[in-house]
């Protein structure tokens, strides 16, 4: 079944591209060029999904979707696309109420690889794995019903563990979907990874982050 996309995008050449390649899977795509007419316009229609750029005209992307967010009884999936790759621009970005967010440029596979992700997981806010629980519109996360103290960076790497589950996420992997095309030294991946198992593995007697030598890491089901 084809989506009902809203594109919020002030480049014309790019959302003009994006809406072909939507249009050519067999999606429909409706167009916004500044922040004001995307909030009316996804207040006012049914969207299966927003694709959001953030630094627009009138309204930034950012306060689109935290508006966006606080008055909607639906909750739409929102991608975020945008130049901006640094963690702290993710972290608003997630914030302020975004699904994803993809970073320019980009391949258009990629890009309706993450827009039929997102689709189907719409309505089901909490991803749940043997014990543990995510939820993202909370950005929290337990296990065994017991809440999780986590570091924001520890929460993106957990739940990009968990949308991949059960599949291995590389070294380069994970740290692209954490930090983008700007990672951090080396030591900072393994010293996050660190902290993630004190918060998730040691007050239990199974472990559910599972480094796969020479491949990655990955969870598994405590069920």
């Amino acid at each position: 079944m084809g989506l009902h996309v809203l594109v919020v995008e002030d480049h014309a050449p790019l959302a003009r591209n994006l809406g072909e390649v939507l249009e050519g899977f067999g999606h429909t795509a409706d167009y916004a060029a500044d922040g004001v007419v995307a909030l009316h316009l996804a207040q006012t229609q049914q969207y299966d999904l927003l694709i959001l750029d953030l630094g627009l005209p009138r309204m930034d992307g950012l306060e689109v979707c935290r508006r966006l967010r606080a008055g909607q009884a639906r909750r739409v999936p929102v991608l975020m696309l945008t130049a901006r790759d640094a963690l702290q621009d993710k972290l608003a970005g997630f914030e302020c109420g975004a699904d994803d967010y993809l970073v320019k440029p980009f391949a258009m596979e990629e890009l309706l690889a993450r827009c039929q992700a997102l689709v189907r997981r719409n309505g089901d806010e909490v991803l749940r794995i043997g014990s543990l629980c995510i939820d993202r519109r909370s950005r929290t996360a337990e296990r065994a019903g017991q809440a999780l103290r986590l570091q924001p960076t520890g929460y993106l790497i957990l739940l990009a563990l968990a949308e991949a589950h059960p599949r291995v996420l590389t070294r380069s992997e994970l740290t692209r979907k954490v930090w983008g095309d700007e990672p951090p030294d080396s030591d900072a991946l393994r010293t996050h990874l660190y902290q993630l198992r004190l918060a998730l593995d040691k007050p239990f007697a199974t472990p559910m982050l599972v480094t796969v030598h020479g491949v990655g890491q990955r969870l598994v089901s405590d069920a």
